[in-house]
This record gives structure tokens, sequence and C-alpha cells, in this order.
């Protein structure tokens, strides 16, 4: 957690209402951190259902291999997520130090150790002391208090400059719905997920099979379209909990994702994945500027996609907008090494609303004066078309500063 908030930060933070059914503490459980908190319970009412997207890194952490396996169930009672150890590449032990932490969690929140769900964020390799913290749990759940939100996105920190939390309001047949959410992460973010951490919860009853379906198809053009350093975690997790207790208040419960009722939630919940995904990219490790990049008129979307992603992962790229230089000759580059249909005599590339490349060669009304002056912005929009298709897409990444090599240069001393 560094003491210097990114300039990108939000410049308000949202009053976060309570969510009927969900209830949290922290604690300062000295795992990495001192004087900090740095470990987080949820707990939720009897008939939470849950669904969850989680990395597709082949070395998944513990915690990882812990969820995907109670998530069939469908029910949590109770999160517990702590930060400084990621608990990954940590074999036995780590196997044996989410047993005692699931054990411990189940016994403090009076559930089966299926509803039980984990995770950790932090250092890679380093076994886990689960017996250092599961002692604290019990307390936790005793003085959890649905108000905590804030307080819980504070303490899954880790290199992150600012706390990341967002509400919504959506319509479930006729009643009011809350949806709340939280994220961690700025560095190791990469699709495919992208957020190292998140937790997203509402009071809307919502059956799980229809969580997932939502859940699946709202990362795809939200968590699974951020990058800062094109390095996917071993620990990414999403989970989506729904405590149903506006089902009190008169909202009906939906068993089919094909329920037209469910628009208006769908909406809110892509908007929050959204807004959260873009909060962990505005605090990309030393960013100093957030960049968007469209690419249309690919083969196909899957094609503009992968463009796209060459574009925003390379460094080459990310220095140039790091040193507000408008080297669109890199844009052109990354285009041209994805390995997808270009035609180099079709290609057009703007940044922002500056032309700057037409038809295979420099825009004739090109000005280094005014883009240049357009990358001093905070926010700079890429664009590339590409002239073959249909195939669209948006990406979002940060720049590449010296502040980066420096974070991640001393990150486990």
């Amino acid at each position: 957690m560094s003491t210097t908030v990114s300039p990108l930060a939000p410049k308000r933070y949202p009053k976060m209402p309570e969510i009927p059914g969900v209830r949290i503490a922290t604690a300062e459980a000295g795992i990495k951190y001192k004087g900090r908190t740095d470990l987080m319970v949820m707990v939720f009412d009897e008939g939470t259902e849950v669904a969850g997207v989680f990395t597709r890194s082949k070395c998944p952490s513990a915690p990882v291999d812990f969820c995907r396996q109670n998530l069939p169930g469908g029910k949590a009672r109770v999160l517990v997520v702590n930060s400084g150890n990621a608990n990954a590449f940590t074999g036995k032990k780590g196997r044996e130090a989410t047993a005692l932490e699931a054990k411990a969690a189940a016994a403090a929140a009076g559930c089966k150790e299926n509803e039980v769900f984990l995770a950790s964020t932090g250092v890679i390799g380093e076994p886990l002391a689960a017996d250092k913290f599961s002692h604290l749990l019990g307390d936790l759940v005793k003085r959890a208090e649905p108000g905590a939100w804030k307080e819980a996105a504070q303490a899954i920190m880790t290199t992150d400059t600012y706390p990341k939390y967002l509400t919504a309001k959506a319509d479930l047949g006729g009643v009011e719905i809350t949806i709340n959410g939280i994220a961690k992460g700025a560095g190791m973010i990469a699709p495919d997920m992208a957020t190292m951490l998140s937790f997203v919860a509402t009071d809307a009853p919502i059956a799980a099979p229809v969580l997932q379906d939502m859940l699946s198809k709202g990362t795809a053009k939200t968590f699974n379209a951020v990058t800062v350093d094109s390095d996917t975690s071993t620990s990414d997790t999403l989970l989506l909990f729904a405590t149903g207790k506006a089902a009190e208040r008169g909202a009906p419960r939906i068993t089919d994702p094909k329920d037209p009722r469910l628009g208006a939630f769908r909406r809110a919940l892509n908007r929050i994945l959204k807004q959260l995904a873009l909060q962990v990219v505005r605090d990309g490790e030393g960013a100093r500027k957030m960049i968007e990049v469209n690419v249309t008129g690919a083969k196909a979307a899957r094609s503009a996609k992968r463009i796209a992603l060459s574009i925003a992962n390379s460094p080459l790229v990310k220095t140039a907008v790091a040193g507000e230089d408008a080297n669109w000759g890199r844009v052109v580059m990354a285009v041209g090494k994805a390995g997808e249909p270009a035609d180099r005599d079709l290609l057009t590339i703007w940044f922002g609303e500056h032309r700057v490349a037409h038809q295979g060669e420099r825009d004739p009304d090109y000005s280094e004066e005014a883009v240049s002056a357009y990358m001093k912005r905070d926010d700079i929009v890429i664009t590339v078309d590409l002239g073959l298709g249909r195939g669209k897409a948006t990406v979002w990444t940060c720049d590449l500063t010296k502040e980066y090599v420096a974070i991640n240069g001393d990150y486990r001393s």
C-alpha cells in the first residue's frame, strides 16, 4: 500500500449503503504489513447464493482452488480475505492453510465448510501461516457490522494507493435493490481475469445459476478488458453474493437468466464491474495516465480484442504515453505484431480526435503541436480502424513509468 495516492484516483467516494444480510469486519493480523488492517471477513445470512469467476492462470493459488471446489454448491455464509500473502505456489502447505482457515471460518460463522469462500493476495511462494490469524475469525464474525464497506476495501489492498468501492441501485420487479462492490489491484493485471480480487453483494433474490450467467458475461467487457502489465495473477477472484433479502420487500425471485425483469439489474451490475475494473487500471502501479484503446474495422470481434491488447500491452506504446510523446509509429508496430488480419494501406489511427495516420502514411493534416498538447491529458484515447470488417473492441490500460519499476523492483523486501 503506497503512501502516495495515484493522481488518477477518484475525486469523490460514494457513501456506501448497507446490504441487508451482509455484515463486515476487519483486523490487523500482521501477516506482512504493520500498522494497517490486512484481514477482512464478510458474513452472509442463511440463504445467500454465490457466483464466481477466477484466474485462467495454470498456476492458481490454493484459495482459488478452494473456491472453485465450493462454487457448485451455490451457497455462501462467510468470506475471509487476507492481504500481504497470496498463498500461491505453496504446495501442500497452501492446501493445509486453506483447510485450517476454512475450518475456523465455518466454526465462527456456524456453517458448513462448503459455504466458506477464501481469497488471499500478496507475495507468491511464501507459506501462509493461517494459524497466526484463524483464531481471530470468531471475534471478527461476532463484531461484523453492515456498514464497513470502505474498511473492507482498505483491508484487501496491497500496492494499491487507494481503496476501490462503489454502489448502485436497480429496479427488480418494481422493488429497488442495492448492489455494492469492492476491488483491489494495481499490478500483475491482465486478462483473464484482471482484477486481482473483487467482491460484489446485492440483496436481490437471484438464483446462483442466474448470477453465474450474468457474472460470466459481465466480465468480458469489464475485468477481462483491462490490463496494466500483461501479467495474469495466480489469485484473481471475482465473487458475486445475493442475500435475497429484497424478497421481504416484494422483489421477485429470479431463476431464469432470460427473465425480462433482470434488465435493469444486469445493467447496474455491469456498470459496477466496469467502474471497479477502471479504478484498478487508474491505480496501475506508478500510473500517471489512463489509456483507452479502441479497435474498429477488424475481421472479427476476437481479432479486434487481440489487436487492442497488443497495443495496450506494448511497453513502447505505454512508455510513449508516459513521456507524452505522440509516437503513433509504435501503435503501427503493435498492430502489425498482433498476428491478426491487418492491411497497412487501410490503417487509420487517431489520438483523441486527432487523426495521425491514414491510408498507410502520416495524415496530411497532422500537427505535432496539437497532438503533443493532447498527450498532456490524464486520459488518452487511441483509436485504430483496420478497414477490414465490422469487428470492434475496447480495452483499458495505463502508462508505464519509472515508478512501476521501482515498486516491483523491491516488492518482496
